[in-house]
C-alpha cells in the first residue's frame, strides 16, 4: 500500500506555486499524494494533476476563536480519516493546527514549512504584539512532535523559531526558497539600452514589501530626469491588513510616479520585458521566490539588507542592498544601475549563474523527497 503524503496550506494558489513540482515528485515516487486547502477556483487544477484534493474552511487572518476552533477540529477529523504517513504543513495557522493535530492523533512524520514570519512578526501595535506572544506560544505547542523536520529559508528565521518553539539542530533544514524552473525561467538578454528601461516592483503590494518606497524613489527619479518607467506587478491582499489601497495605487497612476499592472499570470514573458527588478521588503521573509525568478531570468536586482532578501542575491554581484525604508538610497541604487548599462548585464549574467547553482527546483525537489524518506525510516527504526 502506497504511503500517504498530506499537504495542508492557506491557500491554493501557493500550493500550485510553490509546492506543486514537490507533490507531482512525490507522486510519481510512490506516495498517494493528498491536498488539503480552502476551496477556491484553482482546487480544479490540484486535481487535474492526479492530487486528491480537500476542501477545508480557513481563514488566514481571522481570529474569530469559534472560527479557530472549528478549523481545527476540522483539520483533524481529515487526519482521522486519511491517516497520513507524512504531514508538509506551510505558512503559520496550518503549522499550528496541523502540529498540534498531529501530536494528538499520532500522526506517524512531520514537516513543517516556514516560508516566512508574516504580518504577526512584522506587524506594530498592540494587537500585533499580543498575535506574536500567542503565536509563539502556539508554535512551542505544535512543534513538539518526536518525528519532525522543521524547513526554514534562511537562518534568521530558523533561529527566531527555534528559540520560540524549542527545536533542536537535528530538527532543522535550511532550503534556500522553493526553487524555481530555470527552464519556463530562461535566461533573456536585456531590452534595448536605446528604449527608456522598465524599472518593476513584482510582489504581494503590501507597505511591508517596500512599495511606498518604490513610489517615492520612482517620484525621485523621475523628478531628476532619469528617463525610466518604473512598474508595479502585482495583486492586493484583502486578507492583509497590510495591504495597499486600490485608492493609492490608482492616485499614483493617474499622478504618473508608476505604472500598475496588477496581478500577472505570465511572469517568465513580463520579467523579460525589465532592465532592472526591485523589491525594497521589510517584511520578514523567508526567501522571495520573485528574487530568484529575476535572476534566473538574467536581471540584476536592489533589494534590502533583510533576513531573507539578503540570502537571495550575491551582494555588489548579482544585485544591489539597500536599507529597509529608505526611498533616498534606493533612488541612488536605481539610478546608478540605470546609469550603468555593463553592470546591469554583467549583474543579470552573475544572477542566472547563481540560480543555476542554488536555486534549481529539482535540487529542491530531490531535498524534500530525501526529508520524507528520512523521517518514514526514523519512524520504522523508532516505532
Amino acid at each position: 500500500m502506497a504511503e500517504k503524503l498530506l499537504f495542508v496550506l492557506n491557500d491554493a494558489g501557493y500550493f500550485l506555486s510553490h509546492r506543486l513540482p514537490i507533490a507531482l515528485a512525490a507522486k510519481k515516487s510512490g506516495f498517494e499524494v493528498h491536498v488539503a486547502t480552502p476551496d477556491s477556483d484553482k482546487t480544479t487544477l490540484i486535481r487535474a494533476h492526479g492530487l486528491i484534493f480537500h476542501p477545508w474552511s480557513l481563514t488566514r487572518s481571522g481570529i474569530n476563536p469559534f472560527t479557530e476552533i472549528s478549523a481545527f477540529f476540522a483539520l483533524a477529523r481529515l487526519f482521522r480519516r486519511i491517516k497520513p504517513d507524512v504531514l508538509h504543513l506551510v505558512t503559520i495557522k496550518p503549522v499550528i493546527y496541523g502540529g498540534m493535530a498531529a501530536r494528538l492523533l499520532r500522526v506517524p512524520a512531520v514537516v513543517v514549512a516556514v516560508p516566512g514570519l508574516g504580518f504577526v512578526f512584522s506587524g506594530r501595535g498592540f494587537k500585533a504584539g499580543i498575535l506574536r506572544s500567542l503565536v509563539s506560544r502556539l508554535y512551542r505547542a505544535a512543534l513538539k512532535h518526536p518525528c519532525l523536520c522543521a524547513i526554514f529559508q534562511n537562518s534568521e528565521n530558523a533561529e527566531l523559531v527555534s528559540r520560540l518553539a524549542g527545536l533542536q539542530s537535528a530538527q532543522i533544514c535550511l532550503i534556500r526558497g522553493a526553487g524555481v524552473d530555470l527552464t519556463t525561467y530562461a535566461f533573456t538578454p536585456l531590452p534595448s539600452e536605446h528604449d527608456a528601461p522598465l524599472v518593476m516592483l513584482p510582489a504581494r503590494l503590501l507597505r511591508a514589501k517596500g512599495v511606498m518606497e518604490f513610489v517615492e524613489a520612482a517620484r525621485q527619479l523621475r523628478k531628476n530626469g532619469v528617463p525610466a518607467r518604473f512598474a508595479l506587478v502585482g495583486a492586493t491582499d484583502a486578507g492583509n491588513p497590510d495591504t495597499v489601497s486600490e485608492q493609492d495605487i490608482a492616485h499614483w497612476a493617474a499622478e504618473g510616479a508608476v505604472e500598475y499592472w496588477g496581478y500577472r499570470a505570465d511572469m517568465p514573458t513580463v520579467l523579460a520585458l525589465s532592465s532592472l527588478v526591485v523589491l525594497p521588503s521589510y517584511y520578514p521573509e523567508g526567501l522571495p521566490r520573485v528574487l530568484i525568478e529575476a535572476q534566473a531570468c538574467g536581471r540584476a536586482v536592489i533589494t534590502t539588507d533583510h533576513p531573507g532578501c539578503r540570502a537571495a542575491i550575491t551582494p555588489d554581484v548579482s544585485g544591489l542592498l539597500v536599507p529597509v525604508r529608505d526611498a533616498v538610497a534606493l533612488a541612488k541604487a536605481m539610478a546608478r544601475l540605470l546609469n550603468d548599462w555593463e553592470r546591469l548585464q554583467a549583474m543579470g549574467k552573475a544572477g542566472r549563474a547563481l540560480a543555476e547553482e542554488a536555486f534549481d527546483v529539482r535540487q529542491v525537489v530531490a531535498r524534500h523527497l530525501e526529508i520524507y524518506r528520512s523521517l518514514l525510516q526514523a519512524v520504522q527504526e523508532n516505532p
